[in-house]
């Protein structure tokens, strides 16, 4: 296998706009970015690379063909949206050039699903995936095309036995969970603010899988209002002995950004420092489990210049083996370019200002009157007897 990494990225996939006034602004990418660049991580050994857009045979490798061609109807005239697909939504509003914009955010997600299984990179990057909520027959949560399923069903394709999604967007992970729901071959696990107070609703401890895939849909229902220390806590005391138990091939993550403490849409309370430890974390995994094939998404994230930018940035720094000291400074012309295209001020580090820490669930103990450790016990509960694993 290639010692290398890959970032997937091609301008145009900042076409995926849903227009003035909607929290997915395309230019949280765009800044990532350039970020990236600032840094000069688009040099050595990580080699950038735009992949071409999904085709039709491969969108139907989860999506709908009638839904494929909703979206094409959609995309060349947003007037004649389809409002039982999910288009022409508030959430999915229908613009022109939807399919394309999609479809190229789904074939940077596959080609580096390709990349890594074929050993042309150890990691790949596209931090412009992550579309987790997108169903085969319809759009949902600013999703049209969900490429995070996409690229699993590739590597399936490809020949891969065990695939495992790790999910750690503030929002559960439904459409990769409903994709491979009978599926014992793919692995997903989410953590995300629990249901009762977040889209999409689902994502409860008892959701484990279907008929003759019991066990391998794992979900970590986190109360609104988690902390760094709860949410590492949540990810150490689930993940790696799921992933040990299932040894899986591959491993794909999904690092939606919008569990931080500043993002408008939810309630989590987590710092960017604590982002970049579970990104560290599942590159750690990658190599423990998967013989270090590793495909790395992005996903959510409504503050766009204050954090996407950062965390995105560190969990490509991570991948290409050059991480970035979280007490360094932001690079003062990457600050420039944000005013001039946002009229906001950046970030001056690459830091919160936070050392995460957290307690071992097992070796600490864990309190049953504490909200979070009820989550965690309630999945383990839930999916480890499956596995062969205690709970």
């Amino acid at each position: 296998m290639s010692g290398r990494a890959q970032l997937m990225w091609d301008e145009a996939v900042t076409g995926y706009d849903f227009g003035s006034g909607h929290p997915m602004d395309p230019v949280r990418l765009a800044l990532t970015m350039r970020l990236v660049e600032a840094f000069e991580l688009d040099r050595g050994p990580l080699e950038v690379v735009a992949a071409k857009p999904a085709g039709g045979s491969t969108l139907r490798l989860v999506h709908r063909e009638d839904y494929i061609a909703a979206v094409r109807r959609a995309s060349a005239d947003p007037a004649a949206a389809d409002l039982s697909y999910g288009l022409g939504t508030a959430d999915d509003p229908a613009f022109v050039g939807m399919h394309e914009a999609s479809a190229l955010i789904a074939g940077q997600s596959v080609g580096a699903a390709e990349a890594v299984w074929r050993g042309d990179a150890a990691h790949a990057v596209n931090f412009a995936g992550g579309l987790h909520h997108a169903m085969p027959g319809g759009a949902a949560g600013f999703c049209i095309y969900n490429d995070a399923s996409l690229a699993i069903a590739r590597l399936l394709e490809l020949g891969a036995e065990r695939v495992a999604y790790v999910d750690v967007d503030v929002h559960h992970g439904d459409g990769v969970q409903a994709a491979f729901w009978e599926d014992p071959r793919v692995l997903t696990i989410s953590l995300h603010e629990h249901p009762r107070t977040l889209f999409p609703q689902t994502g409860w401890p008892e959701e484990t899988g279907g008929a003759g895939a019991e066990g391998t849909a794992a979900n970590v229902a986190l109360p609104a209002g988690t902390a760094d220390e709860g949410w590492l806590r949540a990810f150490h005391a689930v993940v790696p002995d799921l992933l040990g138990a299932f040894r899986p091939q591959v491993i794909v993550t999904q690092h939606g950004a919008d569990t931080h403490f500043e993002d408008p849409l939810a309630h989590l309370a987590v710092s960017l420092d604590a982002q970049r430890a579970v990104a560290e974390a599942c590159h750690d995994l990658a190599h423990e489990h998967a013989d270090g094939r590793w495909v790395a998404l992005g996903g959510g994230g409504y503050a766009v210049v204050d954090v996407v930018p950062r965390s995105w940035t560190h969990l490509v720094a991570i991948a290409a083996g050059r991480p970035i000291d979280p007490t360094a400074m932001v690079p003062e012309a990457w600050r420039h370019e944000v005013f001039r295209r946002t009229r906001q001020l950046a970030p001056h580090r690459m830091t919160d200002g936070r050392t995460p820490q957290w307690r071992n669930f097992v070796d600490d103990g864990y309190d049953p009157a504490d909200r979070l450790d009820q989550a965690v016990l309630a999945t383990r509960r839930a999916v480890f007897p499956a596995h062969g694993l205690l709970p």
